[in-house]
């Protein structure tokens, strides 16, 4: 009997043991890069992404070129319906899902000045 005893824990022991290292050895599987994930295509500019940027950069912007206009008691006036958020860097237009909890700090007349400006269009 006391043979068994010692011979009995060394079993549930070795137990434990093999099934920490095989927890661990698939943790590690799951933490490495898989070969798996697919591989994204090169990216060829179109004639209209190189268009708009050589547009965009062969002339430099000054102020008079940015039409925008500051807010009037919380809300843009007639003309400039796009809200511009300058802490996040996002404008809103009409009809967006947060266009209506927007305040904002620039208006503009249209998504094009915004875009110039330096800001990017809300997600829907």
């Amino acid at each position: 009997m006391r043979c068994v005893r010692p011979l009995l824990r060394l079993a549930i022991l070795s137990l434990l043991v093999g099934g920490g290292i095989a927890f661990w050895k698939q943790r590690q599987g799951k933490l490495t890069t898989s070969t798996d994930t697919p591989e994204w295509p090169p990216f060829e500019p179109t004639a209209t992404t190189t268009a708009a940027k050589t547009a965009a950069f062969t002339e430099p912007l000054v102020d008079s070129q940015i039409k925008w206009v500051a807010p009037i008691d919380g809300g843009c006036p007639d003309g400039y319906p796009i809200k511009g958020n300058d802490n996040s860097g996002i404008f809103h237009v009409p009809g967006g899902r947060f266009y209506d909890r927007t305040v904002p700090e620039r208006c503009y007349a249209s998504a094009d000045d915004a875009l110039v400006d330096g800001y990017r269009q809300a997600k829907a």
